[in-house]
């Protein structure tokens, strides 16, 4: 996958403010991505399962993401354009969807208290796509959820929920590709990903106009951008990149952005289906969904999701190294949401109920894990104390390392229960503890 935070594009000679990261960010370690537009309508993609690979060749032909279906159906011979004409026929195009688009099960209630019960501080929804229909009543192009579809302003409904969770709100938004308003072929390679998209003044104001509408109607804490930015807004001017940023954090003073703009301006780093190696000292964020698609693919079974004690590791594991994680929803299009993610999402939240401590406004120690040994993973709390995140625990001893043996005696606890250390740094792990996840041996910190 790219490293977005090392495309920058060249030198136009614009200087954008030097912001630190906010701490609301810094602090929150978990949000929910959703992503649910026309695209959910047709919800299909050729199934992967993880780990599984397709020759570079058919990477873009056989695409796993169902957001991408607009772009796959138009390759000869992909079997997403394959299954479009059998279940559609031959002639309806995929714009033409917009019109049997309908949300009867949306409960952006519903969802947002979802998102607050599973553990989830922000919420990222993807107003705009690559295929370029607005989920908001936007005043730059018909198509749009109001005018077509579901005749409704559907990031406005999900906004007030969010916010009326207490969560923060963060919108999704495709800056450099817009297939509704481009007559380029379909993308087929990695090359295409960023040759074939407009860089015009035209397309450069169409795009700052459509973002503007969201800041200034929701004042969204958060920008996520996607694959960069049209070049002709790179230099200062009228509707240019450093014109928006301003305008977004003259709204919003504690906003911020990441790093898929194609600038040297970020926020923090964004890692897509990959992680860091070890704690970064750069902020950065994880994100993939629960299964290997971002939006609903029917195709998709049990095989191809996360599994629970996957997931809370990998959040450990994420946070451990100075990270978010972004985990994906992907609605059906009627609204619906997938009892098979839901149900994952539950259980998340039932871990995080009983040991967000270890996880909420924590921050890396000298080191994430063990080089070797012990499968433990660890995080500083903002009272000073070492979280010992200790992977599929089971009753017998954990095993310390050297230089946490001193500081653990007399100080470590799993919860309200002190731990018994031994002079070799064994520790004993409760029978109570059998079948978690992961538990949580809190102590001093040594240093």
């Amino acid at each position: 996958m790219l490293q977005f935070d090392r495309r920058v594009g060249p030198d136009l000679g614009v200087t954008y403010p030097s912001r630190e990261t906010p701490a609301w960010y810094r602090d929150a370690k978990f949000g929910v991505f959703v992503h649910w537009g026309l695209y959910s309508v047709s919800g299909w993609a050729t199934p992967r399962l993880p780990g599984e690979t397709v020759p570079v060749e058919l990477e873009y032909s056989h695409h796993q993401y169902a957001e991408w279906y607009a772009n796959t159906v138009r390759i000869p011979g992909s079997p997403t354009h394959a299954f479009h004409e059998q279940r559609y026929g031959v002639g309806r195009s995929y714009e033409d969807l917009a019109d049997i688009w309908e949300t009867p099960a949306f409960d952006p209630a519903g969802w947002a208290r979802l998102f607050a019960e599973c553990g989830a501080r922000y919420v990222v929804p993807t107003a705009k796509h690559h295929d370029g229909f607005c989920l908001w009543g936007t005043a730059t192009t018909p198509f749009n959820s109001v005018r077509r579809g579901p005749r409704r302003d559907l990031m406005a409904d999900l906004a007030a929920a969010v916010r009326q969770e207490g969560l923060r709100l963060g919108f999704y938004y495709s800056g450099a590709l817009d297939w509704h308003v481009s007559c380029f072929p379909p993308i087929q390679s990695l090359t295409d990903l960023f040759t074939l998209r407009r860089n015009d003044a035209a397309f450069a104001r169409h795009s700052f106009e459509q973002m503007a509408e969201l800041i200034d109607r929701h004042a969204p804490d958060l920008l996520w951008n996607d694959i960069d930015w049209p070049d002709a807004a790179k230099a200062a001017g009228p509707y240019s990149l450093s014109e928006l940023f301003a305008r977004f954090y003259e709204r919003v003073p504690e906003g911020v952005v990441n790093d898929r703009w194609g600038v040297a301006h970020l926020g923090y780093r964004t890692r897509e289906y990959q992680s860091e190696a070890q704690a970064a000292p750069w902020v950065w964020e994880a994100t993939r969904g629960l299964g290997q698609s971002f939006g609903y693919n029917r195709a998709e079974d049990e095989r191809h999701l996360l599994g629970r004690t996957e997931l809370v590791h990998l959040l450990a594991d994420t946070v451990a190294k100075n990270g978010n994680l972004l985990l994906n929803i992907g609605p059906r299009a009627d609204g619906a949401l997938p009892e098979e993610q839901v149900s994952r999402l539950r259980s998340l939240g039932e871990w995080l109920r009983a040991h967000g401590g270890a996880i909420f406004g924590t921050r890396p120690w000298v080191r994430h894990a063990e080089p070797a040994g012990e499968a433990v993973r660890y995080t500083l709390g903002q009272d000073g104390r070492l979280n010992v995140i200790v992977l599929r625990p089971e009753p017998g001893a954990l095993r310390l390392a050297g230089d946490l043996v001193e500081a653990a005696r007399g100080t470590a606890s799993w919860g309200a229960e002190p731990a018994r250390v031994d002079e070799s740094g064994n520790v004993t792990i409760p029978e109570a503890l059998r079948g978690l996840p992961a538990a949580v041996l809190t102590m001093k910190a040594p240093f």
